[in-house]
């Protein structure tokens, strides 16, 4: 309703009406400004600390390329194919991956040739322990008496225990190469000289022997 004594066309009416509009409220205006403007600051942030996080990451890759190419000795040898350029991550990868590769090999070869030491520590072991018997046992008996055998004989025995061994040593040792033989040598002597496999070889030495002089 107009108040008394004012027409409808009055333009201070239409002023009030205006103001009495809560579509045209200045502190809902405010409101709705400061509600977006709070919305675009969240979004801000939240690009912001997504961005940081990639360059981090990104960052942190890039320091374990640059490590990689510290540590393989093949990334720091120049590559004639590529000239000066820097190495790509593909090939950096490929790098690493044949040096692994190459230190597991040569793992692999450092084990066997401890075992081929280790079997031949062994051996050792055996032959002092076999030289040690002997020493002691013509300690023991310098001198046979009357029973005393010739050098010849001593000879023929030995010959005939070397001959025989050699027999089985031919027969077992690969000349493909160095180590191989290194390695056919000590496995040989495990297999081939055994005690009971000795003694089967010089009670049978002997015994030619003794048919033979006497």
């Amino acid at each position: 309703m107009t108040e008394p004594g004012a027409s409808p066309e009055d333009p201070w009416v239409k002023v009030e009406y205006a103001y009495s509009d809560n579509s045209l409220d200045p502190d809902d205006e405010d409101s709705d400004y400061h509600q977006e403007s709070y919305k675009e600051s969240y979004k801000d942030r939240r690009r912001r600390a997504h961005t940081q996080a990639e360059q981090k990451r990104r960052d942190a890759i890039k320091r374990g390329y640059d490590d990689l190419q510290t540590i393989v000795p093949t990334c720091q040898q120049q590559d004639f194919s590529i000239g000066s350029q820097k190495l790509s991550k593909a090939i950096v990868l490929q790098k690493t991956i044949d040096y692994i590769q190459f230190l597991h090999k040569e793992k692999k070869k450092q084990e066997e040739e401890v075992s081929t030491l280790r079997k031949d520590v062994m051996a050792l072991k055996i032959m002092k322990v076999n030289y040690e018997q002997i020493v002691k046992a013509h300690q023991d008996n310098p001198h046979e008496g009357e029973d005393q055998v010739s050098d010849q004989v001593k000879f023929n025995v030995f010959q005939g225990i070397m001959d025989s061994l050699f027999q089985s040593f031919n027969a077992s040792i690969s000349m493909a190469s160095f180590q191989e033989l290194s390695a056919c040598v000590f496995s040989w002597i495990e297999e081939h000289c055994k005690p009971q496999t000795l003694r089967e070889i010089v009670i049978g030495v002997l015994h030619q022997l003794k048919n033979q002089f006497y």
